[in-house]
Formats: structure tokens, C-alpha cells, sequence
């Protein structure tokens, strides 16, 4: 899945379209609130009414990212490589490490 690359690679080629501090700054809310929700939709199944949850989650996450990426003035880089949505929550993890 990740090609030739190893995780190190994808995170600062993932970096080089993330300057901007107020870009990264919309990543670092923005990438966990769509995680979360899309681990909360099997639990709001059961729960009829509760799924505004994720949904609001969701889409206010997503917008934090598009949002971001205007301050940047460049494209997210999922639009290049559908991967670059998974890099995005791996840099996550590596920021709160604090080795990016």
C-alpha cells in the first residue's frame, strides 16, 4: 500500500503541502475529529437520533482541512494520492510523538 516509501518518506512529502501554521494548526483539530467520527458511526447504529454526531464531527473536520488548505494555498494532497488520506492521520500520531 504505501508503494516504495516508507512512512518517514510520505510524512515529509505530506509536510512539504502543510507549512503554514494556520494550516497545521486546522490539521491538528481537524484530522481527529473525522477520525472519531468514523469510529463512532458503528456505535450510533444502535442509536436511533445519534447520528449528528459523526456527521457534525465529519463535516466539521473536512472543513477544517479545505479551510486549511486555502491559508496554504495549495491542494490537499489526497487529491494526488488517495493515500495521502491515511498519511494525514499518521502525521497526526507523529506530531503529538513530536517527531514532525
Amino acid at each position: 500500500m504505501l508503494g516504495n516509501h516508507s512512512w518517514d518518506e510520505w510524512i515529509r512529502q505530506y509536510q512539504t503541502s502543510h507549512q503554514n501554521p494556520v494550516n497545521r494548526a486546522f490539521h491538528t483539530i481537524g484530522i481527529p475529529m473525522i477520525v472519531v467520527s468514523l469510529l463512532t458511526v458503528p456505535l450510533v447504529v444502535w442509536r436511533a437520533g445519534k447520528w449528528w454526531l459523526p456527521a457534525t464531527l465529519f463535516a466539521a473536520g473536512w472543513a477544517l482541512q479545505f479551510a486549511g488548505h486555502a491559508f496554504e494555498r495549495k491542494p490537499p494532497e489526497f487529491l494526488k494520492d488517495w493515500r495521502f488520506l491515511l498519511v494525514g492521520a499518521r502525521w497526526w500520531v507523529a506530531k503529538l510523538a513530536r517527531k514532525v
